[in-house]
């Protein structure tokens, strides 16, 4: 199964992409990974319009053996894990997505980069 939405680079789209995850999992049925799903998608969103600034697609997939999320963004620039950032309020993001997903990472897409994660 697959399902996909586009949001503006705007803040608010962080929260309806935490929307989408979360219904999209519970018409699926799938309520047991709704929780880190939705966490793991803020992070990577909120990345997407803090750092790229731009368009943002987000895509579930789901199959037999596993979940996947993929925020692709229009920016070709890696994301990078701020060592140390903590005491300014950010730089916990892609730490929270390596301790909660089973795996996760980046790749091309189109002139930007889709960045994800799976859980088992």
């Amino acid at each position: 199964m697959e399902a996909t939405t586009r949001l503006s680079p705007h803040p608010t789209s962080a929260r309806a992409a935490r929307e989408f995850v979360a219904e999209t999992l519970l018409r699926w049925g799938r309520p047991d990974q709704t929780e880190a799903a939705v966490l793991l998608t803020s992070e990577l969103v909120t990345n997407a319009i803090v750092h790229a600034r731009t368009q943002v697609a987000v895509t579930v997939q789901l199959d037999d053996a596993s979940l996947r999320v993929v925020v692709v963004d229009e920016s070709a620039e890696p994301p990078n894990r701020r060592e140390g950032a903590d005491h300014l309020g950010g730089g916990r993001g892609l730490r929270l997505v390596e301790a909660l997903a089973a795996s996760w990472g980046v790749s091309p897409e189109g002139h930007g980069k889709a960045v994800w994660f799976e859980l088992a």
